[in-house]
């Protein structure tokens, strides 16, 4: 079964291969016409691309269903679905019966092709079981941690000799951190050993909390696949990182706070993932060393937890964040969680907590895709603020990144490029 959900769903060959197949089924349908079926054929592609574009209309602008704006090749695979459908249908009128045999197979073919399409253009979900929302990643093993290792005198790039037998990447798994302060119920969680910690003798090293969008999955692969890069330029140097949950398996906006609605969320990850990766990880264990990062749903949190928690995170990587808890429905969200008190609800805005404070000594990293035109002027803002409140602050726009898998990418990749010699992983 788990090799099957590790089935790759998106990339090149898929996609071209895929696009082969469903082209080759339009064509087919249109076999031997006679010029009255083939425009009504015409026709009804015609008319189903206009209801396509209307249905995709109606659920970007009107509904506001996604909370971001499509990009082109969305809706070309949406509109390419809804045109093969239109095919598939009128095909089955006044037709020979292999005809109507194509048409019934090409329904789903049409279907899943979109879908491919559409997930490889968010570039979010690479396998079967991560579009599902099922991890594919065993359980990790780990070292409990030396305590006879010392902190190094001077950043570890100057003092880290990697072994000849070094691995070449890191290590992917998952790991139940125990909601033991929070009760909160979290998925497992990713974890990523970069190489330098895989070695017999490892040092101690940074630590990289990340909380990924909602929905979504804590997937290690994204911060991995960033990680491994850096550390093949830094002599297998990387920070340990946890991808945590922070929206649970009913995968809710669970707005990074303690609620009775949906659990202790701020909590968990503030104590509980904490704790557990002190007594578990071979971590440096001061602020100036730790990092909480996140994308979309994940990036306000990461903000929020760096405003709430300075003593613990030295740093922060807001990716494509929100500007507040539940920005996508603020008027729901003051009414469920704070029963209608709007002071309480702006108390947990992270511009407002900044306002008339100091955050000295914190270094914190926001991005967005340029055409990711809500997502940007969160960033802005949010950023200005952090500025003001004395943050050492990077802001970057992802070129036509949208708020898709580039983004999430190419922000974890400006975030290290930033982080690396704060973290003293490279000069």
């Amino acid at each position: 079964m788990n090799t099957i959900l590790k089935i790759e769903i998106s990339g090149p060959v898929v996609m071209t291969t895929a696009a082969l197949i469903g082209f080759a089924f339009f064509l087919v349908l249109f076999l031997k016409p006679s010029a009255r079926w083939a425009l009504t054929a015409v026709l009804a592609v015609a008319v189903a691309v206009l209801v396509g574009w209307l249905t995709v209309w109606i659920v970007e602008d009107v509904m506001d269903v996604f909370h971001v704006g499509l990009t082109p090749r969305v809706w070309f695979w949406a509109l390419a679905c809804f045109g093969g459908l239109g095919l598939a249908a009128v095909s089955f009128r006044h037709s020979r019966p292999w005809r109507k045999a194509v048409a019934a197979v090409s329904i789903p073919v049409f279907a899943l092709v979109a879908a491919l399409g559409i997930n490889t253009e968010f570039g979010l979900n690479k396998t079967l079981g991560s579009a599902l929302g099922i991890s594919t990643e065993g359980a990790i093993h780990l070292s409990k941690p030396n305590p006879d290792v010392s902190n190094p005198a001077g950043p570890l790039w100057q003092n880290w000799k990697p072994p000849a037998d070094m691995p070449a990447q890191g290590k992917v798994g998952t790991e139940v951190i125990p909601a033991t302060a929070s009760g909160f119920n979290a998925r497992p969680a990713g974890i990523y050993l970069p190489p330098a910690a895989l070695t017999k003798n490892p040092p101690k090293l940074p630590l990289f909390v990340l909380m990924m969008g909602q929905p979504g999955l804590p997937d290690p692969q994204y911060v991995a696949a960033a990680l491994d890069e850096f550390a093949a330029q830094n002599n297998g140097l990387a920070p340990i990182a946890i991808v945590a949950d922070q929206i649970g398996p009913d995968q809710d906006d669970t707005l990074c706070l303690d609620t009775a609605k949906y659990g202790n969320v701020q909590k968990y990850i503030n104590e509980d993932v904490v704790n557990w990766a002190k007594a578990n990880l071979n971590i440096l264990t001061d602020r100036d060393h730790w990092t909480i990062a996140g994308y979309s749903n994940g990036g306000q949190c990461a903000i929020s937890f760096a405003l709430k928690y300075p003593g613990i995170w030295g740093n922060v990587v807001d990716i494509s964040g929100e500007e507040f808890p539940g920005a996508e429905d603020p008027a729901g969200n003051l009414a469920e969680i704070f029963g209608g008190n709007q002071a309480d609800y702006e108390a947990q805005k992270p511009i407002n907590i900044m306002n008339g404070k100091k955050f000295p000594d914190t270094t914190a990293v926001f991005t967005a895709g340029s055409d990711d035109l809500n997502y940007v002027a969160a960033a802005k803002a949010v950023s200005a603020a952090a500025q003001a409140s004395g943050m050492s602050v990077t802001y970057y726009e992802v070129p036509n990144g949208g708020h898709v898998g580039m983004a999430l990418n190419e922000g974890l990749a400006k975030g290290f490029e930033v982080l690396y010699p704060r973290l003293g992983l490279s000069r």
